[in-house]
């Protein structure tokens, strides 16, 4: 049986880091979940997939209160969303635990990195930049 502490723990530092910095959760919810609680990589992903829908509506009643969605854009987002779900969530099953911890710390880091090195500028010559 899993503790109760812990479980509330984390989601708290789950829904606060969603809010904080628009992640679904995921990024957060996963490794404590394997690394703290001891859940399978395959189980933590299930769980932190239905734990998004409620942290997801919360989050966006309190932006849409701001005006700060974009609802086409979000639409149009969901239909590719959906279909890579309904892709990956069956193609997942023929990983094992262990790949799949590997691929997601792997996600991680290059999104970690990419984030803090950020986009690299395109390098312009004297007289290109002279014409703008």
């Amino acid at each position: 049986m899993i503790e109760l502490m812990p479980v509330v723990a984390i989601g708290l530092l789950t829904g606060f880091l969603s809010g904080l910095l628009g992640v679904g959760g995921g990024v957060v919810m996963v490794p404590l979940m394997g690394l703290v609680l001891g859940i399978e990589q395959h189980l933590a992903q299930g769980i932190s997939m239905l734990v998004i829908i409620p942290t997801s509506l919360v989050a966006i009643w309190q932006l849409h209160k701001k005006k700060l969605v974009d609802y086409p854009s979000a639409g149009i987002f969901a239909v590719g969303a959906i279909i890579g779900a309904v892709v990956s969530s069956n193609f997942v099953q023929y990983i094992s635990g262990a790949d799949l911890k590997k691929i997601f710390g792997v996600f991680i880091i290059y999104s970690g990195t990419r984030m803090i090195l950020g986009k690299k500028k395109p390098k312009t010559d004297e007289k290109t930049a002279l014409k703008e």
